[in-house]
């Protein structure tokens, strides 16, 4: 069913929590399942040097926010911006078909948070 990747990362979740003083931070949700995650980010001469999430829903989808978190922390923002749903899932060596969905989350939450990060730098 779940490859051990996800495992590994649904029972040992790296980099869950909030942060109070995050550069940007992306929510994505689905309300057909009920996921709901957060990501957040710190960033640094534009380089990704913190992520946390909060995520509230099934294995994959803890998974697949403690994968992407892993996946972004020291990337570029432009590099954090090419992690797509596919690299996410292959990372976690392949999510079932029912469980594709959280993988979109991931990435879309990621790429969120950079676009807050991103507006609130042109404000300033």
């Amino acid at each position: 069913m779940y490859s051990e990747k996800v495992m590994d990362h649904f029972t040992n979740p790296r980099n869950v929590g909030e942060m109070a003083d995050a550069d940007g931070i992306g929510a994505e949700g689905n309300p057909v399942c009920g996921d709901a995650m957060k990501i957040f980010i710190k960033v640094k001469d534009n380089i990704i040097t913190d992520v946390k999430f909060q995520t509230f829903g099934c294995g994959a989808a803890i998974a697949v926010s403690s994968m992407v978190t892993e996946m972004a922390k020291g990337k570029t923002l432009e590099e954090a911006s090419k992690i797509t749903k596919a690299s996410l899932a292959e990372a976690l060596d392949g999510l079932p078909p029912q469980k594709m969905h959280c993988s979109n989350l991931g990435a879309d939450a990621l790429h969120k948070a950079i676009e807050d990060y991103r507006s609130k730098q042109e404000k300033k």
